[in-house]
């Protein structure tokens, strides 16, 4: 690749997984060239690991707190910009990519940026739960010219989101909009920064012989109508940040109908009454919270 790729990794206490994904890392057909590695203050003996590790790719910056997802990803993609990367890949510590899913994300990238004169300004991989199973959680939004690129051959979808689980983006679409939205903590931060990179420029791709696996313990897609006493925490993180992306980034009735939507789904739910508070609370703080790019 003539182009220098930076794997940016973010992790918290799950150190078997992370393991593996170095693993997966190092044993692609075109390794990165840099393997940064962000630990969110692990308790669980990943500093130790990590600090013993002898590769030279790998750059480590281990943090203080917990910043969650959304913190561990801005920091990550502002350190590999720094080291000087072209490319962004983007994944949690339980995305295992198959060998050659760097090649084909990077190949389908740049042919689809031959085809797409506004450019394209983030790429994904397919993600899987098993051999069999899309990984539900996972599925990227197809954008309503979803098949440009298929009608012609290519190997690849137009889509207007993508998770942080094999996700490609380049140095000019952070230089334009900045770093993932630290303050999301968890929970939306992948959807609006794709949505971000879209504007004014068209869609991201999936490329689908590019192909990844999601470790997780279930394949469920997370909605409103699910919520209960164990995930209620990320439901008010996951309210709070999309009706604010709603709100700020589109408009007041894009934010209305995030708000209905939800409500109906928790009703439909049966959502105990105590968090449907909880949730709505959340989408009302969405007002005052307006979080902006942190600029490279």
């Amino acid at each position: 690749m003539s182009k220098r790729v930076a794997a940016i990794v973010v992790t918290y206490n799950r150190l078997d997984k992370l393991k593996t994904v170095l693993d997966k890392l190092r044993a692609q057909t075109t390794p990165p060239e840099w393997i940064v590695v962000v630990d969110n203050a692990s308790t669980d003996g990943t500093d130790a690991f990590l600090a013993a590790q002898t590769d030279p790719s790998l750059d480590l910056t281990t943090l203080s707190e917990n910043t969650g997802g959304a913190g561990g990803f801005a920091t990550g993609v502002k350190r590999a910009y720094e080291l000087g990367a072209d490319l962004f890949w983007l994944m949690d510590d339980d995305c295992y990519p198959e060998a050659d899913a760097l090649e084909h994300l990077v190949d389908g990238h740049a042919l689809a940026m031959e085809s797409m004169p506004g450019g394209v300004p983030f790429a994904c991989s397919l993600v899987y739960f098993d051999h069999q199973e899309l990984a539900e959680m996972n599925i990227p939004a197809p954008d309503w010219k979803w098949a440009r690129l298929w009608v012609r051959g290519q190997r690849a979808v137009l889509v207007q989101t993508c998770s942080f689980v094999s996700a490609l983006y380049t140095r000019e679409t952070v230089e334009r909009i900045g770093l993932p939205l630290r303050e999301y903590f968890i929970w939306f931060d992948d959807a609006a920064y794709a949505r971000m990179a879209s504007v004014g420029i068209g869609p991201g791709v999936c490329i689908l012989d590019s192909k990844a696996y999601h470790d997780t313990p279930n394949n469920v897609a997370g909605d409103f109508s699910k919520v209960d006493e164990s995930n209620l925490w990320k439901f008010e993180y996951g309210a709070r940040n999309e009706a604010s992306y709603h709100l700020h980034h589109e408009s007041l009735l894009s934010y209305l109908r995030f708000v209905a939507r939800v409500e109906i789904l928790m009703h439909r739910g049966r959502v105990a009454w105590r968090h449907r508070r909880r949730i709505t609370s959340r989408l009302f703080a969405a007002i005052r919270f307006n979080p902006t790019a942190e600029r490279v």
